[in-house]
């Protein structure tokens, strides 16, 4: 039942991949009918370029109707550690007014890029939020990333419409109420604190299980390996199919977006331990239309998932 579940997941994710890409050719043309301009101009749309749209999508909360966004990387089947950018790519991001980039050497290319434009606002989110390169890049799933980053943002919208700063700052404020009301929801989660535990294939949802108070029992070794993006020892693998295969966790957290030889053998090792599988990917599946949508609808089923565990069902 749970292969065919992840079958019917995938399907749905392929689905999904295709509105993506078609949202993804309007949403640059979106506000092509206005003008765009530098400070000072209130009637100016202001042109941002986002390297992922988890930012993106972050990004056009924020500026509203003042904005034209668009995101690079925003399908679900590509491997964003991986991406190559075009030559047309690299021209969006030196020609936007905002760039904003994740950082901690997760899409370099992106920030270097933006780096060479002496007009574009850069806003490095890893950089705002005290996330260096070589600790985990994945910090859009950080409350802390999302708060430091769209303040960053902000600014530099006002920077560059003054005109609109009430504007700005109500956005601003809307957004951050339904932040603290998405930490709410993570910390009547975290209550149960003791009874859920995960192990991980890679980090990709580290900050939001740490925020939702989940245990990672993932075995020390293997960690370190997945983080260095270095190979496993075989007694790192033999620890981690062992615990797996005595189902001493409520659930193994995949990345359907960085598949491999070992994420197989690892999920297979979790369906012989009765081990449920929770796929988190890397863009935002296009079904949702903002961060907290998305990471309100993981919470959920991470909940779910580990509560179906501890019951048996």
């Amino acid at each position: 039942m749970k292969k065919l579940m992840r079958a019917v997941l995938a399907t749905l994710a392929g689905i999904a991949t295709v509105a993506a890409v078609s949202a993804c050719s309007t949403s640059g043309t979106a506000n092509a009918g206005k003008s765009t301009g530098e400070g000072g101009n209130g009637n100016a749309v202001i042109t941002v370029i986002a390297s992922s749209n988890q930012w993106g999508s972050l990004a056009k909360d924020l500026g509203g109707d003042y904005v034209d966004v668009t995101s690079i990387l925003n399908n679900t089947g590509t491997d964003a550690h991986d991406y190559e950018p075009t030559t047309n790519d690299i021209s969006k991001i030196q020609n936007a007014q905002v760039a904003v980039v994740n950082g901690a050497g997760y899409d370099d290319w992106a920030l270097k890029a933006a780096q060479q434009s002496s007009k574009t606002l850069v806003v490095d989110a890893a950089d705002v939020s005290g996330v260096k390169t070589g600790d985990n890049p994945h910090i859009w799933f950080s409350a802390n990333a999302r708060i430091k980053t769209a303040d960053a943002i902000t600014a530099d919208y006002i920077k560059l419409q003054p005109a609109h700063k009430a504007q700005f700052e109500q956005l601003h404020k809307t957004w951050l109420d339904e932040e603290q009301q998405l930490d709410k929801d993570l910390k009547e989660l975290a209550k149960d604190k003791g009874s859920k535990n995960y192990a991980a294939v890679e980090s990709v949802a580290q900050y939001l299980a740490e925020d939702m108070g989940l245990t990672d029992v993932t075995p020390k070794g293997y960690k370190q390996a997945s983080a260095n993006e270095s190979e496993p020892t075989p007694s790192d693998i033999k620890e981690f199919t062992d615990l797996l295969k005595k189902g001493d966790m409520r659930m193994l957290i995949t990345n359907s977006q960085e598949p491999s030889e070992m994420n197989d053998q690892l999920v297979a090792t979790a369906d012989s331990g009765n081990v449920p599988v929770v796929d988190v990917t890397e863009q935002m599946p296009d079904q949702y239309k903002s961060l907290h949508e998305w990471m309100r609808a993981l919470a959920k089923q991470i909940q779910q998932t580990s509560e179906e565990s501890k019951s048996g069902k």
